[in-house]
């Protein structure tokens, strides 16, 4: 980090995983996906944002987030707060930041774009073992 604090990184991190968890993906996916927020032009936004999502811990009886230890209750906090610009802005960042890495796509099965290919009926519309 450059920009952030690492322990406004590291609730970023955990909060990634917490709204898209996927216990097959490493952490390192999920730090490229929030590492678009250690700009200088977002600083400010996870600043108040992290003393959003803590203040919410502290409000549910936790000490902040970062030391909440189960799951179900770090997504109690994020639910309080899914309302806010903070909480939505990581959201709808997270979709395009995490999926849109292709080291990840066979972890889910996808294989990519097929148009170039010949479309899904051509290739892998009858793959889908998974279901």
């Amino acid at each position: 980090v450059t920009v952030i604090s690492p322990e406004e990184m590291a609730i970023l991190l955990q909060m990634a995983r917490d709204i898209y968890p996927h216990d097959q993906v490493a952490d390192q996916f999920y730090a490229v996906a929030v590492k678009g927020y250690d700009v200088a032009e977002k600083k400010d936004l996870v600043t108040a944002g992290i003393a959003e999502v803590n203040a919410a811990a502290k409000a549910l009886g936790h000490a902040d987030y970062a030391s909440i230890g189960w799951e179900e209750d770090r997504v109690k906090v994020l639910q309080s707060i899914e309302g806010s610009t903070f909480f939505q802005t990581v959201r709808s960042g997270l979709v395009t930041g995490l999926y849109n890495q292709k080291e990840i796509w066979p972890i889910f099965g996808y294989q990519g774009e097929s148009f170039s290919q010949g479309g899904y009926i051509d290739r892998g519309f009858n793959d889908i073992d998974w279901l």
